[in-house]
This record gives C-alpha cells, sequence and structure tokens, in this order.
C-alpha cells in the first residue's frame, strides 16, 4: 500500500478502526479487502447492468438499492485496506499492485454497468460510460506516472474517485425518480457525461500539478 494516501475524511472515523482491527484479527490481509472492493464493484455494475424500463418497479428499486449498497461497499473496502497495511503494519512488496489495479477495474465495472442500463433508453449511453471508464483510469495513470517521476500523488478533481462514486449515486437517485415519472436512462447518461468531461479536466489539472512540480525542482 501506498504511504501517500488519498485525504478522506472518514479515515479519522473510529469504526472503521476497529473494523480494520477486526479483520486483521480474522486473519485477512490488506490485499484480500482489496480484491473485496472489486468483487463489490462487480454487484454495483452488474445491479445498474440489470436494472432498466422493462423491469417491475419493485425489481428495480431493489436493483438500484444494491447498486448503492455496493458502491459504498467498495469505498470502504478502499479506505479499510490502507488501515490495514498502515495502521496495521501489514504493508507487502505488492501491496501498490493490489491498491490500484482492482480500483481501475471497479470504476470500469460501476460505469459501464451504468451504460449498459441507460442504452435501452439513450443509444449513446453504453459508449459514453467506456468514454468515461477510459478518462477514470486515465486521471489514475497520470497520478502514477507523475509519482514514478518524483512528484507526489495528486489525488486532485474535479472528478477524483470519490467524486465519480458520489456522481453515480445520485445517478441512481435520480433513476428512481425518472422511474415514477415514466422514463429512463437520462440521469445515467447526464452523469457519465458530467464524469467524462469532470476526468478529463481531473486529468489537465494534475499533469498541470506534476509539471509544475517537477520543474520546480529543476
Amino acid at each position: 500500500m501506498m504511504d501517500n494516501r488519498r485525504d478522506v475524511s472518514t479515515r479519522k472515523i473510529t469504526l472503521f478502526h476497529k473494523l480494520a482491527k477486526k479483520l486483521v484479527g480474522l486473519g485477512l490481509h490488506p490485499n484480500h479487502i482489496s480484491v473485496a472492493s472489486s468483487v463489490f464493484a462487480l454487484m454495483a455494475g452488474a445491479a445498474l447492468a440489470w436494472s432498466g424500463p422493462a423491469n417491475l418497479v419493485s425489481t428495480n428499486l431493489v436493483l438500484l438499492v444494491a447498486a448503492v449498497l455496493g458502491i459504498q461497499l467498495r469505498l470502504v473496502c478502499n479506505l479499510i485496506d490502507g488501515l490495514m497495511a498502515v495502521e496495521g503494519g501489514l504493508k507487502t512488496p505488492t501491496g501498490e499492485l493490489y491498491n490500484d489495479i482492482p480500483d481501475r477495474i471497479s470504476d470500469i465495472f460501476i460505469l459501464v454497468g451504468a451504460g449498459f442500463s441507460a442504452q435501452s433508453s439513450i443509444s449513446i449511453a453504453l459508449n459514453l460510460s467506456w468514454l468515461a471508464s477510459l478518462v477514470a483510469v486515465l486521471t489514475a495513470y497520470i497520478r502514477v506516472l507523475g509519482s514514478s517521476m518524483g512528484a507526489p500523488h495528486f489525488f486532485t478533481g474535479p472528478m477524483a474517485k470519490q467524486h465519480r462514486m458520489f456522481a453515480l449515486n445520485c445517478a441512481i437517485i435520480g433513476s428512481a425518480v425518472e422511474m415514477y415519472l415514466g422514463s429512463w436512462g437520462y440521469s445515467l447518461t447526464a452523469f457519465l457525461g458530467l464524469i467524462t468531461i469532470g476526468a478529463f479536466l481531473t486529468c489537465l489539472r494534475r499533469l498541470k500539478n506534476i509539471s509544475s512540480h517537477i520543474n520546480s525542482k529543476t
């Protein structure tokens, strides 16, 4: 796991520290939790993909709740693995791989799941979801590349991971409202567009930060 971690306010919550200690006591390692984050992301993405206008309202409600739950559990795993690694003293040589790779896969699962759901009503939604996934992965690539060049890990937004997940939660809530109004897919598509644009701006901002840091050292 990386020492230079994202500044997350929930890391200060005692409950998560207790949960991390409990998991360590059960013999689990940070890498297990990192992989679990992708499992929860797959759950969220699958729930989104199966939701749509062809389902009963009750079915869609269950699927949307499952999607929100999967997203939140993914984020909890992302928090807990760091606590186990750093505060629990369980960092491993392969920790950075387990920290970053499942995160990128998780983004794709959830974003593309949203695209599959919305494409039944908005034809461009699936293509937009793949584009959003590409740019989301690029934000992390730029961050890690900058670190390899001697810059800090810049977790700046406006559409960093936690912002993307918040946007998707808003899209899911919007979908629930839409469903009762007799439509589907507009909220998901709109937020996929917002994520794509925001993630692109995030890439530019991180590139600028990295470049400025490196140039200041020369």
